[in-house]
């Protein structure tokens, strides 16, 4: 997650008139929107029976994912740095291995920065291009550019290696559910997953408009401009995007996530309630019903974050980010020794149930 300042928390007013701007078409569309693209409005979850959660709580791992997923990431991994790179790869390899039907893009690009042009590659593993719609998950790759100090690197455990490795540990546990979302019926919307990697999320100086979000500001741009679904020619790729669920700064102990957009706020309202469920399961690991995650008071501003360039063209956003931060934001101790572990494990749960849930798995 990028910097403070000014430019990190947007005032009240600018927020209102993002939300207020929600409803109107994308950039390169027409006004008569068709049907399919009004759908995401309507849409309802397939809420899951006990049973199930008992068998989503069965499936995840939490120690193969610390190991498999998370520890590989725990890298200095900046634009253009080998650590990047790695990073990247990493993550695709993981995604090739599995028998759902994943199609991975890397967008590349050349972007001006302090420092001049730099090269920027985000991630974009889509389950069945074809759908008209699809959920997406997304948070940054990229760790803030620090300067060596006494021989340790900043490697943003939370900012955001943990955030990638439940995206990662996500399509693993449900690989066979989403191979099931093939078979597309008069039954089941014509919907399915996408995964986004940002890179350049950080500001390699000071945070600006200019300075950050590099990655999300080409890509909304990108898929604002592309026609979708295939044979399409008046609509794009970001109306086909039903919710936009950021993850960031995930993986301190008791974190508190807000509702920022109205919008969004009954698929908000079904995290507190996967939360509770459970909760009152025995399946969430210290968790106290005192002390839940998903709180109901909604925040009255906005965090600078990916999601920016998205929600300013009408995308609906759900934006997970603690608030406060956690303690150790843009330090040298966001580490894996500051990771508290029965958290990530109660979030990867919370958050495979909402997938399944809105997926209608």
């Amino acid at each position: 997650m990028a910097g403070g300042g000014d430019w990190r928390v947007m005032d009240t007013f600018h927020l209102l008139l993002l939300v207020a701007a929600l409803p109107l078409v994308s950039r390169g569309a027409t006004r008569d929107a068709t049907a399919w693209t009004e759908e995401k409005n309507y849409h309802q979850p397939v809420i899951l029976n006990s049973s199930s959660l008992r068998q989503v709580a069965e499936d995840t791992n939490i120690s193969q994912m610390w190991q498999n997923d998370l520890r590989p990431l725990l890298i200095e991994r900046y634009p253009g740095s080998p650590g990047s790179s790695a990073a990247r790869q990493h993550i695709m390899k993981r995604i090739q291995r599995l028998q759902a039907d994943w199609v991975l893009e890397v967008d590349t690009f050349l972007s001006q920065t302090p420092y001049g042009y730099r090269s920027f590659s985000n991630i974009i593993s889509t389950h069945n291009p074809t759908a008209k719609r699809h959920l997406v998950l997304a948070c940054h790759y990229d760790s803030k550019y620090f300067p060596h100090w006494d021989n340790k690197v900043f490697v943003g455990a939370t900012d955001s290696a943990v955030p990638c490795a439940m995206m990662l540990e996500l399509a693993r546990a449900l690989d066979k559910q989403l191979l099931t979302l093939k078979n597309v019926s008069d039954s089941k919307p014509d919907l399915s997953l996408q995964l986004i990697f940002f890179d350049g999320e950080e500001a390699f100086l000071h945070w600006s408009p200019q300075d950050s979000l590099y990655g999300s500001r080409h890509l909304a741009s990108k898929m604002a401009s592309t026609l979708h679904p295939p044979g399409a020619t008046r609509t794009n790729k970001l109306q086909g995007i039903d919710l936009l669920v950021l993850l960031d700064l995930i993986g301190a102990p008791n974190p508190t996530f807000l509702n920022f957009f109205p919008n969004s706020a009954r698929w908000f309202n079904r995290l507190q309630a996967i939360e509770r469920e459970l909760h009152e399961l025995g399946l969430l690991k210290d968790h106290s019903q005192e002390r839940l995650y998903f709180r109901s008071n909604h925040y009255s501003g906005g965090i600078q974050d990916d999601h920016i360039p998205f929600l300013r063209r009408g995308v609906p956003v759900l934006h997970l980010i603690p608030s406060p931060f956690p303690e150790v934001w843009h330090t040298m101790e966001d580490n894996e020794e500051n990771l508290d572990e029965p958290t990530i494990d109660n979030l990867n749960k919370i958050l495979q149930v909402f997938v399944l849930e809105y997926l209608h798995l």
